[in-house]
């Protein structure tokens, strides 16, 4: 009997990761007509056709006009540099990578970030998933939705919990785990500010301090946040004293955000860290005392919450930094304590990858 020949050997995964694609997108192109187009061959193209060429000089200079606001503030893009912006969405440059150890690695990666309008915002990362929300009509339009009806002056908490709800169930999920787990350096707070802003706690919070066991009684009574609750104790929830975890950090994630717009919504407690707490207080327990303090370490004393918050926002900040080998080294230095988070040894593309990958998953 004649053997078939054996099947070629399938690409590494790691080629793979390195794919531009949009979650959803079938039939992709070759690899090599994906992983050829880096962003200096993207402008090249783009520098022979006269308006994709108008478009990228005019985004280019957009990013030393678009002002940074205040914490407090909405992120303004003019209508000019929107306008720009979507003459070049069906350009190679929109889909194009930066690779590591890759000739004219910064030239690359400055067309990356002009192409992104989040260049030139300094340190606060904050600011940079801002921006890239309100590039995106989805996530623009859904954070606006929530901003007014969580506004002072027509703040009503039950549609702004709402609205709150919708935005991080509708928005796609690097969007909205982008602007909540932005990392802010210790000394920045503006950058805290806006973080501790991102869900409008001023309306979104319940004003005084009420027994953190009535907010347990206001969200059991309602299907959807016990349901959310207890998806949050589930996934959340230190085994041992070891702190080991009962699911995967992406899991608790997408529990703990399911938890914002409920009853039970927390939020950062401070602009200079990232501990997260329920807006209540044990006062007045009786003897129900330890019951109430449990429920609320749930939150500010849940090592798998902190290390998974933690985990996420080092993996931000590593989307901003164009000094990959540095970033990288101290990422896996800080991981040693969860080897689960540690890159593959046949990964050496890891950032560009979820650079990639990441960033480009919804962004028009």
């Amino acid at each position: 009997m004649v053997r078939p020949p054996n099947p070629r050997p399938l690409a590494p995964l790691f080629l793979l990761l390195l794919l531009p694609l949009p979650l959803g997108a079938a039939d992709p192109l070759p690899i090599e007509g994906r992983l050829m187009n880096s962003c200096i061959q993207a402008r090249r193209k783009c520098q022979a056709d006269p308006v994709c060429s108008a478009a990228y000089h005019h985004l280019n200079s957009c990013t030393s006009s678009i002002s940074t606001p205040s914490p407090t503030q909405e992120l303004l893009v003019p209508e000019d540099c929107r306008e720009a912006a979507k003459h070049l969405r069906n350009s190679s440059l929109m889909s194009c990578t930066c690779h590591r150890r890759m000739k004219n690695q910064v030239a690359c990666l400055d067309i990356y970030w002009t192409i992104h309008l989040a260049r030139s915002f300094d340190s606060d990362l904050c600011l940079k998933f801002a921006m890239l929300c309100t590039l995106n009509d989805k996530c623009d339009r859904l954070r606006k939705a929530y901003g007014e009806a969580c506004s002072g002056s027509r703040c009503q908490r039950h549609t702004c919990l709402r609205q709150l709800r919708a935005f991080f169930e509708k928005a796609s999920e690097p969007h909205a785990q982008g602007l909540l787990l932005c990392p802010c350096a210790p000394a920045d707070q503006g950058c805290g500010q806006r973080r501790r802003n991102t869900i409008a706690p001023s309306c979104a919070l319940p004003s005084g301090a009420p027994n953190c066991l009535e907010l347990q009684s206001l969200c059991v009574a309602d299907p959807l946040c016990r349901s959310r609750l207890v998806d949050f104790q589930t996934h959340c929830h230190p085994l041992d004293i070891l702190g080991t975890c009962a699911t995967e950090q992406s899991r608790c994630l997408r529990a703990y955000m399911g938890l914002i717009g409920t009853a039970m919504t927390p939020n950062f407690v401070s602009n200079v860290n990232i501990s997260v707490a329920l807006s209540c207080t044990c006062r007045g327990s009786g003897n129900r005392q330890e019951e109430c303090e449990q429920l609320e370490e749930s939150f500010s004393h849940n090592s798998c919450l902190m290390e998974a918050i933690a985990a996420k926002m080092r993996f931000h900040s590593q989307l901003f930094s164009q000094d990959w080998a540095d970033s990288t080294f101290s990422v896996k230095e800080r991981q040693n304590k969860n080897p689960a988070l540690m890159p593959q040894p046949w990964v050496p593309s890891l950032f560009s990858c979820t650079l990639t990958l990441i960033l480009l998953l919804s962004l028009w």
